[in-house]
């Protein structure tokens, strides 16, 4: 899930729009805006598909005001379709508000049931509006501590945007878990999931929202809350290894140069005697350029993405995925031909995309197909909002590292340390690796076990 705010910027929608583009790759199922006017109307539009689909000239001029939020979704089984698409809006007697979340909360099931045991409706599967109903409960005059308060009730990995007709809040999970940036555009604000939608737009980064604060911004500038004294950086490994764009920074680390550097430690653990080196577009490109320099051997562009198409991993249905790789990717036959191929991903999740690209590449003529993950070995699920779906289905959930390279048909495989995985971020910050070690930052349910 991508997520973006702006505050006191003229033509909110247009920034937004653009802003976008930028985080497509968090999401492809459908997308959404809404904006307040200086008259404190609300202006909405969301569709299902990619950014440029939904939003039209005619669409972005309707969305009046300086202020907005929008959003852009990556959909699961459980939770597809328009009416999951944030953000989602809320009347209320003490002002109306909008609401949009990235990541996941973990004690869901209990605040469900006290909330519709007090009367609450659901519409959606969505964390964001569990959050706004909470926010109605509280009686405080000041939203600020209703948020606050709320916010005190939920355990998990998360983001949530608030915007009312004149202030927009920003609020990130006190264990750090998912990433949320503030910049600066003009007179005005701009929030992000990723620093990379900063610049399309012309904002500037300020700073990386801590874990368990909430800035409040409106005509009286920056103010910042703690909703919680418990302060712990655990961002999302699968931010660094493969969600995130290259160009963006999180928390003191870029992710270009954090793959980068998993790449070369790679090779140190992984090594093995081939001829060219071979990344998955597009988020394993660093990678494969690192063990590359490390291992001397070439770096050879011997698979081509198809620009149009989406990240399969993303896909809500497995069918889905299974023909996106066949669409997305073709090798360079003149390239692969008769030479022993390292293959780099950035991590394997099912090992639908790795069994395909195997084939394609020795049927394409690669003699050799060595497979090596900048990445520990994913046998976990994810708690805190990347859909890695059941232990059951991940590949290297009960397979040793032999079974699993069988499975892939290739002729080594090779995993990167959780150890390296973890100093890859140059000191600058501490990833969860709970999907490759089980070691859960926020404790879970016994339920979800």
């Amino acid at each position: 899930m991508g997520l973006l705010g702006v505050y006191n910027v003229p033509n909110a929608s247009a920034a937004l729009y653009y802003g976008l583009h930028n985080l497509q790759h968090r999401g492809q199922e459908g997308a959404g805006m809404v904006t307040f006017d200086d008259n404190g109307k609300c202006h909405r539009h969301r569709g299902m598909g990619l950014v440029d689909s939904i939003f039209c000239p005619t669409i972005i001029n309707e969305l009046k005001g300086s202020i907005g939020m929008a959003s852009v979704r990556y959909g699961n089984v459980s939770s597809s379709g328009l009416d999951n698409v944030q953000p989602l809006f809320f009347h209320h007697t003490s002002g109306d508000f909008v609401v949009a979340g990235d990541g996941n909360i973990v004690n869901k099931q209990e605040i469900y049931d006290y909330l519709e045991q007090t009367g609450t409706i659901f519409q959606t599967a969505l964390d964001s509006e569990l959050l706004a109903h909470l926010i109605k409960k509280k009686n405080n005059e000041d939203r600020i501590e209703n948020i606050i308060n709320s916010l005190r009730m939920i355990e998990g990995g998360f983001t949530f945007l608030i915007m009312t007709q004149k202030r927009l809040y920003a609020c990130r999970d006190k264990n750090g878990i998912k990433p949320l940036v503030l910049g600066k555009l003009g007179e005005g604000y701009v929030i992000s999931s990723e620093s990379c939608a900063f610049e399309i737009i012309g904002a500037t980064y300020v700073r990386d929202i801590e874990p368990g604060e909430i800035i409040c911004i409106d005509n009286k500038g920056i103010r910042s809350n703690r909703y919680s004294d418990c302060k712990e950086y655990n961002m999302c490994g699968m931010e660094y290894i493969y969600l995130a764009r290259p160009d963006s920074d999180i928390d003191g680390c870029n992710v270009h140069a954090y793959r980068k550097e998993a790449g070369r430690r790679l090779y140190r653990e992984c090594p093995v005697e081939a001829d060219i080196v071979v990344g998955v577009p597009e988020s394993s490109l660093s990678a494969a350029m690192g063990y590359s320099e490390e291992s001397g051997i070439p770096y050879e562009m011997g698979l081509v993405k198809h620009k149009y198409m989406g990240r399969t991993f993303i896909q809500p249905v497995q069918s889905e995925r299974e023909l996106g790789v066949k669409l997305k990717l073709s090798p360079v036959h003149s390239i692969v031909r008769g030479k022993r191929v390292v293959l780099v991903d950035d991590s394997i999740v099912r090992g639908t995309t790795s069994l395909k690209i195997v084939k394609l590449l020795r049927e394409a003529g690669a003699t050799e197909v060595h497979v090596r993950i900048a990445s520990p070995m994913m046998k976990y699920t994810c708690h805190y909002g990347v859909d890695t779906s059941t232990p059951e289905e991940l590949l290297c959930s009960n397979r040793t590292l032999e079974e699993a390279c069988a499975v892939l048909g290739a002729d080594s495989l090779g995993y990167l340390s959780p150890e390296s995985t973890t100093a890859s971020t140059f000191g600058c910050a501490k990833p969860c690796l709970a999907c490759f070690t089980g070691h859960y930052p926020v404790a879970i349910p016994e339920e979800k076990k």
